[in-house]
């Protein structure tokens, strides 16, 4: 990432240039394509009726590849302050951005051709239907200790059985390591 950082109407310490250059840096933590990053520092004094007043103004403007370019301007009567307000409305704006493009719930152009072909071939397939027979170990009766032994012996957090009286039971898995029945 190429940073500039300029000044106008003040002369640009090293300490100011190395806090605003480590602010800068904090911004490639969303691995975003950042192309370059220009801040513009300007001091402005204006004369009023009881005394002078003074502002910095920073003006962030970040490029990035296949995005718009951001700006962003703060106005503060402390150049720390102002820095520190522009970067963080930066950060907000980077974090919306690496969400909207890293978004879970979106499906991905690979996926959803992968999906058209299933649901093509499945309806070419529809006409000869095919219905294939399971046993289900469910409507078997079971004793309290065989389910618990089933429980422990798979990862699920409970498990649903009949038992000797025709009862619908479930034993599960409690937090503090006992198991509860129902």
């Amino acid at each position: 990432m190429n940073t500039t950082i300029t000044s106008r109407h003040f002369e640009l310490t090293d300490s100011i240039k190395g806090y605003i250059f480590r602010l800068s840096e904090s911004l490639e933590k969303y691995n975003l394509d950042i192309l370059s990053t220009r801040i513009v520092i300007s001091y402005q004094e204006k004369k009023g009726k009881e005394k002078k007043k003074r502002s910095y103004t920073i003006d962030l403007t970040l490029s990035m590849a296949r995005a718009n370019t951001i700006v962003i301007s703060q106005q503060d009567k402390d150049l720390y302050t102002a820095a520190d307000l522009a970067f963080s409305r930066m950060h907000k704006v980077l974090r919306r951005h690496h969400d909207k493009i890293n978004c879970k719930q979106a499906i991905p152009s690979e996926e959803i051709t992968a999906l058209e072909i299933l649901r093509s071939e499945a309806k070419a397939s529809n006409q000869d239907d095919e219905i294939v027979p399971m046993d289900l170990d469910l409507h078997k009766p079971l004793d309290i200790e065989d389910a618990l032994e089933r429980l422990k012996s798979s990862s699920q957090q409970f498990f649903v059985f009949n038992d000797k009286d025709s009862k619908m039971r479930v034993i599960y898995k409690r937090i503090d390591g006992k198991y509860g029945l129902y």
